[in-house]
Order: C-alpha cells, then structure tokens, then sequence
C-alpha cells in the first residue's frame, strides 16, 4: 500500500520504504536463526524423513476428514461397529437383532409362498396355453387388489381402454431398441418427441432438452452425475448435494454412486426446506441444489423460487425433483388448480427437472424424464468410450439396450389422453385430494403434515402412535405408505381413489379406526408398524441396514426357508 502511495504523489517518502524492507529482512534473518538453532543436533537424513512424515500425515489427514461421509457418520459406524464386537454386549445386539428380522419377515405376507418354486428350465418347453395359465395363477397371488382404489400410488390409471391400447403398442415394438437408431428410425422419432412435449409442458425454452430414462431414480441419478462431472471441470475435488431431508432417497443413491456427499438441509414446520439452512450450507464444494415439487413424504412443494435466488447468486445448479408430481402440478392451473408459486423452466435458476411419466404421465412402468434448461448442462449426462475395440460406445442414460416397446408405449399414452385428458384426470384427483384433506381436518386426534396441494396426504398423530392407525386401515384392505422422522403415514391419490365411493369409504375407515385406538390409546403397537418404531428408535442405523440386506436376500429366495435360516445367512450375523 505505501508503493501505491507514493506512486500516487502520497504516503511515506523513500526512504521510510527503505526502513520497512530493513526492518523485514532483519526479522526475517532472526527466524531464520532460531529455526537454524532449533535443527542444528538433526541429522539430514532425519530433517528429510520428518518432513516427508509431516507431509503424508498432513495429507492422510485432509482426505480422512474431506470425504463424502461425515466424520460423525463414520465415528458413528465404528463405535457401534466395535460395540457389536465386545464379548458380553455383542451376543446380546445379535440376538435382538435375530429377533428383530423374525418378527420382520414373519409380517410379511408376500414372502410366504405355498407351491414349489421354479428351479430349473422345464426339459419341454410348455405350449402357450399352458404359459397363459400359469400367468395367471401368478397374477392372482397375494391379498391385495390394487383394483379397488386401496393401494396407496402404485398403480397409476389402471384404466381397461388404455390398458389394451399400451399392450397393443408393446407388441408392435417388442423387440425393438433406441440403442440402434438406424434399425429402429420410428422407435428415436417418438423417444425425441416424448422428451420435447415433456419441455414444452414443462416451459423450457427453445434450449431446453432431456432424455428418457426407466424411471425416477435414473432421471435423479443422471442429473447427479451431470453435475458431478461439471463440479469436476470446476476444479470441485469433493462435489456435494445440497437436498432437504425429505428428498427422494435417490439422491442418496446418487451420492454413493458418484462419491459425492449429501448434506441434508432441515424442514421448517410447515415441512418445506429450510431457505436459510440451505444458504448457510452452501460452500465451495456444493455442485447442485435441490428442491422437490412435491416431496414424497408429505406431498409439500418446496419454496423453489426462494432457492433458485440462491442458484442464481452464487452460480450453482438447480435440481427440482417432480418425479411424484410432475404430470399432475403442470396441469393444475388448467384444471382449475393453479399453485401458488411457480416450479419449472419459468423460475430463473432451475436448471433441470426429473418427472416420471409411469405415475401420472399413466405411461407404462419404465418411464421418466430428466430435462435440461440447456444443452451445456446435458452434455455432462451422455458417456462415451472412444477407444473401445467394438467402436465408439456412446449412451445417454445408464442402460445401452433399452425396451423400445416402454417407449413407443410411453408415447403412445402422451398421444392418446392428450392435454384435454390429462386436464380431466388432475382435475378428479386433485378434487378428491382436497375433499379427503378437509374432511381429515375435522376427525380428532390425527392431523395433516403440512400443506398439501398436489395429490399425497401424510397424518400424524400427537394421541396414539399413527402405525397404529396404519394397521387398523390395513386389516380393512388399505395398503398405506409408513413414514419416519417423523412417524407418519400418507396415501398418494390416483385416478382410481377418484371412483365413486372410494374417498367416502376411506373416510369412513379412518373415522371408525381412530375411535377404536381411541379406546386404548397407548396400546402396544404390533405387526409392521411396530418394526418402523423399533427402526426409528435403533442408534445403531447398520443394524437396519443388515436388517434390509436380508428383506433384499429373502426377495430372492426360492427355499420354504424359516426366518431363522435367513438369519443365519444374513451380513449381520457376521
């Protein structure tokens, strides 16, 4: 500063500069000294091995702490790793934990299975009649008929006309695969045009693109990657996901995918991301935001123009997640419906959306969108293998071959219910979501999270706990979502909750469960819901991972195996 000065015509004459240079030589020279002294006992070979030592350490110190997982998360794991190890306590967690997994399988009903699996392929092959029958007999297995409007999600449309037209349409193009564009030009034609009316509806800009993928996770992971690889080209060694705690678990999918670290932002009350909360998490490490419109807990949209200032202002990426949603929330104002605030391409800073045709794009299973409000940020989506001795390898999404058949159905269904049928159809679930919320409001005891505006319903209770509830609705035929964090339970409206008497009937239900709790409200909770509370209350979290590594394992099984020879082979019982 006193160089500028003094260029400036102001400041300390020369010769005081002259003063200041000698007065840093001469300390430095006095450090040089005491730091010479300090060494002067030390061999070479020893000051050289102590700094190499020094530096590795330094090094092994910054990677340990700079990791995807937290150092809390990773203390965590190896306390409780170490506790499961101790000769008197470990013997003790195993056998709570071989409890846990028995009392866990033993309630779930479609794990039982009466007749003899298939092992082995049959030495003749069986006649089509034959095949046709035993499709069905598979088809009729289980207690659950999501045909009477008592599933929770799942089953989207349903509907008999639409049914035959996508299976119709699937076998016109069974065999065919957008891998190879040159055999199958009609098959790239409409995977193109579902992308681009996906835009349009979406208000992207003449920009904006996207791809196809076989579902929402793959659309959530494709953007993860996307801007993992550009957070690279950045110079961001360590990219991290900034996502409320209530984003799809498929971001956490992403982060362990792609090593990158999800810092999970809090909720406010009303069950939307804290803005603020994100704002302070924001480093030099954040590759991407993210929002959902709406989440899959409680049906809230988050504040997506709030977060895209934030996008915006420090030039991060911007995710909104409208996989759930997505084809119901753009034709809400159409139907009547508007939303308060605005969530797509129309908010500056969004700079991609996921959105699952398969749920209320009545698309078949196997179809999701992930868009792009520019080309820039999809290019970092594709991979390409130039060296490959087959070719040149290039794919837009995970999958290389991919049912065309999902495609040209998906389209098909675009086609077919068109923006008139898809207005009719937000427009009979978003009134039934509205009608049963308002009447929840006036049963005692329970209560709405939040406030839902698309089509999912989450309840709680501050009386009895709400598994509770959740099993009383399941003995009368109604398969609900289970929720933690906190304990909740929720149920996603569909077309076929819109059929005459469904709501009433659900109502109806509820009303007569909630009083029949309420004649024992702190009665021990059993079946299903009693292992959601047991899971929540357990520190130990690898303990429910094992616990979901052997529901995965048993999944599988072809052996009228017991719950205790699950056990036995399960990660955790080693």
């Amino acid at each position: 500063m006193a160089v500028v000065a003094v260029l400036l015509g102001g400041g300390p004459p020369l010769d005081a500069l002259i003063s200041y240079k000698e007065i840093f030589l001469h300390y430095l020279n006095h450090a040089r000294s005491l730091v010479n002294g300090k060494v002067a006992g030390i061999e070479p070979w020893q000051l050289i091995a102590s700094s190499v030592t020094a530096t590795l350490l330094g090094v092994w110190l910054y990677t340990f702490i700079n990791q995807p997982e937290s150092l809390t998360s990773r203390a965590k794991k190896w306390f409780f790793r170490l506790l499961r190890k101790l000769p008197y306590i470990g013997p003790m967690i195993q056998k709570r934990f071989d409890k846990a997994v028995d009392e866990a399988l033993s309630n779930l009903s479609f794990l039982k299975c009466e007749k003899a699996y298939i092992k082995m392929l049959p030495a003749k092959g069986l006649s089509q009649p034959e095949v046709l029958q035993m499709l069905k007999d598979y088809s009729s297995m289980g207690d659950v008929r999501w045909q009477d409007g008592k599933v929770s999600g799942t089953v989207y449309s349903g509907e008999e006309k639409l049914t035959k037209l996508l299976v119709k349409v699937y076998e016109e193009f069974a065999w065919s695969n957008p891998l190879h564009p040159d055999v199958f030009p009609g098959l790239r034609k409409m995977e193109a045009e579902v992308v681009r009316m996906a835009c349009t509806l979406f208000h992207g800009g003449p920009d904006c693109c996207g791809t196809l993928t076989s579902g929402g996770t793959e659309s959530i992971l494709m953007a993860c990657k996307a801007y993992r690889d550009l957070a690279y080209e950045k110079g961001i060694k360590y990219p991290e996901i900034l996502a409320p705690v209530s984003a799809h678990a498929a971001f956490d999918k992403a982060a362990a995918y792609f090593g990158m670290k999800l810092v999970h932002i809090p909720l406010t009350q009303n069950m939307q991301v804290d803005v603020k909360a994100m704002k302070r998490a924001i480093s030099r490490n954040t590759a991407m935001l993210v929002c959902s419109a709406p989440q899959f807990p409680h049906g809230i949209i988050d504040p997506i123009e709030e977060v895209a200032e934030l996008a915006v202002k420090y030039k991060i990426p911007f995710h909104v997640d409208a996989c759930l949603g997505g084809f119901l929330i753009v034709f809400m104002e159409k139907a009547g419906f508007p939303l308060k605030h605005l969530f797509d391409f129309r908010v500056k800073g969004v700079t991609s959306i996921s959105a699952d045709n398969h749920k209320y794009g009545y698309a078949p299973k196997g179809s999701s969108v992930v868009l792009y409000s520019d080309k820039k940020y999809r290019y970092y989506q594709f991979f390409v293998a130039t060296d490959w001795q087959g070719g040149i390898y290039a794919s837009p999404t995970v999958a290389g071959s991919r049912p065309g058949g999902i495609i040209a159905a998906c389209w098909a269904a675009m086609m077919h219910l068109g923006e008139d049928g898809y207005v009719e159809a937000t427009r009979k679930i978003i009134s039934t979501a509205r009608f049963i919320e308002s009447e929840l409001q006036k049963i005692g005891h329970i209560f709405v999270f939040g406030k839902p505006e698309v089509s999912v319903i989450a309840l709680g209770s501050d009386t009895f706990d709400i598994f509770r509830l959740g099993n009383t609705l399941s003995s009368k035929g109604w398969t609900l979502s289970m929720l933690q964090y906190p304990s909740s339970i929720h149920i996603a409206l569909t077309l076929l909750h819109t059929k005459p008497g469904v709501a009433e009937q659900f109502l109806k239900d509820i009303r007569e469960s909630v009083s029949e709790i309420m004649k024992d409200p702190k009665a021990k909770t059993t079946g299903v819901g009693a292992i959601y509370g047991m899971a929540q209350a357990i520190p130990d979290r690898s303990m429910i991972t094992d616990i979901s590594h052997v529901f995965l394992d048993a999944l599988y099984n072809t052996d009228p195996l017991p719950a205790a020879a699950l056990v036995n082979g399960s990660p955790g019982s080693h």
